[in-house]
This record gives C-alpha cells, structure tokens and sequence, in this order.
C-alpha cells in the first residue's frame, strides 16, 4: 500500500516532498483572516489616530514580509521564489472587523497557499499586536484558503 500522506516516507518519518521532477507552472493562491474588535478600536485604525502609527500599512508589510519567509516558520515547507505578493486589508465596520485578503504567485514546481495564507495570517496577528493595548479581546478568525490555481491539483476555489 502507498502511503497517502506526502510529507511521511514509508518509514513514517518526516520528510520535504521531492518536487525535482515536477513540471514548472503559473501558480497563484488566494487567503483570507477576519480581526474582530471593538467599534473604537476599528475606529481608531481607519482614523489613523492609533498612537503606534499606521496600523494597515505595517500590518500590509508583515504579512508581506510573512510570506517570503514561509519555508522558516512551517517545517517542510519548500522555499520559494515568490513573484508577487499582496497583502488587502478592509475595514468592514458593519461587522467591527477587518478583512484580511492574500494573494502569492510564482512560476514555480510547487504551491504558494502555505505562503498567502502565513501572508494573512501574520498581518492578522500585527493588528492585534499593534492595537493590543486598546483591546485584548480581538478575535481572529477565518483564516482559509479562497482559491487556488496552478500545478497537477489545478483550480480550487472554496465555496463562500
């Protein structure tokens, strides 16, 4: 029997998936977080009057930054050369939240979905940092994969 899980050798040791054979191709991922906080705190964000600066744009940097260093965070995790990076973040205060979206492309032997959903993971985690001294109590929730394209799996998109 073969062993269906890709980062274990027939041992049952860890082990980084050879991709030496595998076929370059365009490959994209798309990943989403949510912050939940209070309608101040939100407030103070998209105001710009929160005391540590610019909360977005250094949340749009760590997530970023994130996602070029993917491979050292995640254990087995392919370095890559990334192409593109993209990092949204969306006030939403009907909801008192921020939408965190990723998108990471390549041409490249593998994916890129570990690196945009660390991309919006990361920046999820510099909002709370950031603002942590106004709100202990944000939730970040959500993080998910919302599409994908490229490589032998092909096209994934999950259902909203």
């Amino acid at each position: 029997m073969t062993n269906p899980f890709t980062h274990i050798n027939q041992d049952g040791k860890a082990n980084m998936v050879d991709v030496t054979h595998k076929i370059v191709t365009e490959r994209q991922a798309r990943a989403q977080a949510f912050i939940e906080m209070s309608a101040s705190t939100l407030k103070a964000i998209v105001d710009g009057n929160h005391h540590k600066g610019d909360v977005f744009a250094t949340a749009r940097i760590a997530g970023i930054m994130a996602a070029k260093k993917t491979a050292d965070l995640i254990p087995l995790c392919h370095p890559l050369a990334l192409t593109k990076v993209e990092v949204e973040l969306i006030a939403e205060p009907e909801f008192n939240r921020v939408r965190i979206t990723s998108l990471c492309k390549l041409s490249g032997k593998t994916g890129v979905e570990m690196e945009a959903l660390t991309a919006a993971s990361v920046a999820a985690l510099t909002i709370y940092d950031m603002c942590k001294a106004l709100q202990k109590d944000m939730i970040i929730s959500n993080v998910k994969l919302l599409e994908k394209t490229g490589g032998k799996s092909g096209h994934f998109k999950a259902q909203e």
